[in-house]
């Protein structure tokens, strides 16, 4: 095969699994744009390293593991994000008038999506890690052993993992139900 045969290929794999790769990467990093060039490069890294693809997973599973490596790596080279205490201040007063319970009955969330709502909060405000294993276990229905590969981790370890994740949103979700009874 040629290479501009082999490249023409390459370019319709990256059409074909651009879509899951971006959003693998975005499940990562909260900059969209930083997401687009991590998942750029996980693609310009699996062209350069094609020959190492054994075919041991999904070609796209293979491309989220190298994806998943970039992601980090950015992750550790990004500066820290400051958010100035006025601003803080502010966003908390505009929640504050959003949450009240003086609302027309057909605006006010049910309990159960309230309770939706605060577990994606919680979510949000776990490790990118742990954010990403959830999303790839139960969105995307994705089992533990293509989830390990992408990882570079053990399938047993995951599912402990999961278990772990598991008993700290719950604990974290009770624990902002109680904050939130109290006022």
């Amino acid at each position: 095969m040629s290479t501009e045969i082999s490249k023409k290929d390459f370019a319709r794999l990256v059409q074909q699994h651009a879509p899951q790769v971006l959003d693998f990467t975005a499940r990562l990093l909260s900059d969209r744009r930083e997401a687009e060039e991590v998942a750029q490069d996980a693609f310009v890294k699996a062209f350069r390293q094609l020959s190492s693809f054994r075919g041991d997973s999904s070609f796209v599973t293979w491309v989220q593991r190298i994806a998943y490596h970039e992601a980090i790596d950015h992750l550790r080279r990004r500066t820290p994000y400051t958010v100035d205490i006025s601003e803080v201040a502010a966003i908390s007063d505009d929640e504050e008038l959003s949450t009240g319970r003086d609302c027309n009955a057909t605006l006010c969330p049910t309990v159960r999506e309230e309770r939706i709502l605060l577990m994606e909060e919680t979510i949000d405000e776990l490790p990118p890690d742990d954010q990403l294993l959830l999303h790839l276990y139960y969105y995307e229905d994705q089992p533990l052993r293509d989830i390990a590969y992408i990882m570079d981790a053990e399938p047993n370890a995951l599912a402990q993992r999961l278990h772990r994740i598991r008993k700290r949103l719950l604990r974290m979700i009770k624990q902002k139900e109680d904050e939130r009874t109290e006022r």
